[in-house]
């Protein structure tokens, strides 16, 4: 079964476009990035609204909460403007999103640019037909699923979290991309645990991270 369109799809905007629609012709003052009047180092003044909670959810992790940089509207815009940034002028026909911080981002990126978003779940929450994938945890096994008419063969696929740390549940999402005919194009993510090597699983397909801790 192919996807379903509705209308004539339209065409990748040439710029990001802050806040959403622009309430600006082309190429006129306060249409672009400008309009958010970002700080020179943009990277810092992320970095500093992503708190570090020691010991959750478990004794010896540092957990790296993003609701600082969601309560902030200013942060939120400038990521999601980075994001946009790394594929304007790219041919992306879907995003997937991994449940469930990556909706938060996912979401808003293809709204961005003008094109698909599609839910990679958890078992059990979606009501169409699926194709499923699992995965290894460090206790047990994880699973996802995505509708089995969300993507095309061929399709172009950008495939986004919050956070990559080990990269198993990256790449069981880039498997149901595959599993469709449709190509990961990159993997992209706010944040990266360098430490623990999770773009390894995900090379060669390009991985962008907008910070590394």
């Amino acid at each position: 079964m192919t996807r379903r369109t509705f209308g004539k799809p339209a065409p990748a905007r040439p710029v990001p476009t802050p806040r959403g629609i622009s309430t600006q012709p082309p190429g006129s003052v306060g249409d672009g990035p400008a309009a958010l009047d970002e700080p020179s180092d943009r990277w810092s003044y992320l970095r500093e609204h992503v708190r570090a909670v020691p010991d959750f959810p478990k004794p010896g992790i540092l957990f790296r909460d993003i609701t600082p940089l969601l309560a902030d509207p200013k942060s939120f815009h400038m990521v999601i403007d980075a994001l946009v940034e790394q594929f304007i002028g790219q041919t992306v026909d879907a995003v997937v999103a991994i449940d469930s911080r990556g909706f938060i981002f996912g979401a808003p990126l293809a709204s961005r640019l003008n094109t698909s978003f599609v839910p990679a779940r958890k078992p059990g929450k979606l009501p169409a037909e699926t194709v499923s994938v699992s995965y290894a945890l460090e206790y047990g096994q994880g699973s996802l699923e995505m509708h089995k008419d969300a993507l095309s063969p061929g399709d172009k696929v950008v495939v986004i979290d919050d956070l990559l740390a080990t990269g198993g549940t990256a790449a069981a999402a880039g498997e149901l991309v595959l599993s469709r005919g449709a190509e990961v194009l990159a993997y992209a993510f706010v944040i990266e645990l360098d430490a623990l090597a999770g773009r390894a699983k995900l090379e060669p397909v390009p991985v962008i991270s907008l910070l590394h801790f």
